[in-house]
């Protein structure tokens, strides 16, 4: 009868699921009439990002939306795919050898046609015309040390590759046009790969811990740190010329966006790149005024008084910062709450009801946990990138793979803390002729239930760590100022995402122990 009970609310709840998720997502109901503009998780395109929104919303009435910092090329792709972005900004070597997975051409013409003609007869994307420069892959190393060694060359540095550390991007080491392909043309082999953030490389090669490291041509760091960039010398690095990538019926539901895109056509070359770059890698200045001041510099904006926002690199002081901030911070923290308390909240109603179920069906129990225990295996970031072509970017995706994240600790306790509900107690309850809903209500239940708030606090604090993940997807919460300041690496605005989300992870764990401790039978309670 317990077991019934819970399996119809089980099935009711995975009955409204597929109702809320409909009504949750944004391309389920009436057309968009926003613009929304994305950007991957590094500088520079998120530099090109906010020219391109600051330009919309200075030459036309469009409302945009803002979605920096997405986690890489799949993922900025998947969701301009799945329209959960209308626009970002791609480089045409990028799109022919990461994303077509093509081999590469070695004419910058020949590449932008190509990646045209593809991307509009399979998924109806546009390629506008390039911006004016290329933002290449290259390898690097101390000018010393390769002075030292006489490298000059990709293929003077293949032949004593094997005896040096190299500190390479994550994606660089996947990437067809990173390591792999490299590997091919060369035999490129390194003695060990370390791989690591684009601000961190330049610090570890600048204090020899590592020997080689991938750059970016527009790099502004080039400028400040003593480096070689190693000539290409079998021209493996297809041409990566910038330009806005754009859903067609985006173009189409807002005509003017291609005259007023258009006027970026060649309008920056790698010199300014290199110096727009270096203010934001090194200068500390914020990606809001470097995008107006680039903007005015080629006459397409006025100038204005700048005023301070939400991305103005702090102070090295934390206190001072924090304070400042208080708004724009307590605006993440409720962001990150919603995120977190929705997907606990969806993890207790499947997860304890489920395991009521198999308290009553033992046999499967232990199979069916384990299952559900292998989402804990799975990384993160990973999750949530398979989300996107499901449900888009932002909440909705964020909640699903937070959900799954919730269930196992929650099942588990509810599966073992019914299972072992003091069972001469049980017994005894079932010879006073109690039934099996009296029993579970009123001994078992009770009984079982700080094993499982246990269970309940763990998922709290999983799922509050984890959601700062959720910023790589355009969900928010505290994980923003964190990318943010992973990209920049920039201390103090980390900490300004992590402190108050461990603060709030201990508010929720704090929260849930004083609700256990009303939950918990007095008489367990005096022992």
């Amino acid at each position: 009868m317990i077991a019934r009970h819970a399996l119809l609310i089980s099935a009711l709840l995975f009955s409204l699921l597929p109702a809320w998720l409909y009504a949750s997502n944004p391309h389920a109901s009436v057309p968009k009439q926003r613009l929304v503009v994305g950007s991957k998780n590094f500088v520079e395109n998120r530099l090109l990002a906010e020219m391109l929104a600051q330009l919309i919303e200075a030459k036309t009435t469009i409302t945009v939306t803002r979605r920096l910092g997405l986690a890489g090329t799949q993922v900025a792709f998947e969701a301009l795919k799945s329209g959960s972005i209308d626009l970002y900004p791609e480089y045409t070597g990028t799109g022919l050898v990461s994303i077509l997975r093509h081999p590469p051409l070695h004419n910058p013409q020949d590449t932008l046609n190509h990646v045209r003609a593809e991307f509009l007869s399979r998924w109806n994307l546009v390629w506008m015309s390039p911006l004016g420069f290329e933002n290449s892959y290259a390898l690097a190393m101390s000018k010393r040390q390769a002075e030292e060694l006489n490298i000059r060359t990709i293929s003077d540095l293949t032949k004593i590759s094997s005896t040096l550390r190299a500190g390479l991007g994550y994606e660089f080491v996947k990437r067809p046009d990173g390591i792999p392909g490299l590997q091919h043309t060369y035999g490129l082999t390194f003695k060990e790969i370390v791989t690591m953030q684009q601000t961190i490389k330049y610090q570890a090669a600048d204090t020899g811990d590592v020997d080689v490291l991938d750059v970016y041509t527009t790099d502004g760091r080039l400028a400040v740190y003593d480096l070689q960039v190693l000539n290409d010398d079998r021209h493996f690095f297809p041409p990566y010329e910038a330009a806005v990538l754009i859903r067609e019926d985006t173009l189409k539901r807002f005509p003017q966006l291609g005259t007023v895109l258009a006027a970026l056509s060649n309008s920056l070359d790698t010199q300014a790149m290199q110096t727009l770059n270096l203010r934001l890698q090194e200068k500390g200045d914020s990606v809001t005024r470097v995008a107006h001041d680039a903007l005015v510099s080629i006459k397409l904006l006025q100038a204005r008084e700048h005023k301070p926002s939400a991305d103005e690199l702090p102070s090295s002081y934390l206190l001072p910062y924090l304070w400042e901030q208080k708004q724009v911070l307590a605006s993440h923290a409720l962001e990150h709450v919603s995120l977190a308390g929705l997907a606990l909240i969806l993890g207790i109603l499947l997860a304890v009801p489920l395991g009521l179920v198999l308290e009553r069906q033992r046999r499967l129990a232990e199979p069916l946990i384990r299952l559900i225990g292998m989402t804990q295996t799975i990384p993160s970031i990973a999750l949530l990138a398979f989300m996107i072509p499901i449900f888009g970017i932002g909440a909705l995706p964020a909640i699903m793979a937070l959900w799954l994240y919730s269930l196992f600790p929650i099942l588990r306790n509810t599966y073992t803390g019914l299972r072992d509900a003091a069972p001469s107690a049980v017994e005894a309850a079932k010879a006073l002729g109690m039934t099996d809903w009296q029993i579970l209500s009123w001994v078992r239940l009770p009984l079982s239930a700080p094993v499982i708030m246990s269970g309940i606090r763990t998922s709290a604090v999983i799922t509050v760590g984890t959601t700062t993940l959720a910023a790589f997807i355009g969900a928010g919460g505290l994980g923003v100022p964190i990318v943010s300041g992973l990209q920049l690496a920039n201390t103090t605005l980390i900490l300004s995402g992590a402190l108050p989300a461990a603060l709030l992870a201990l508010c929720v764990d704090g929260l849930l122990s004083m609700i256990e401790r009303w939950v918990k039978p007095k008489g367990m309670a005096a022992r």
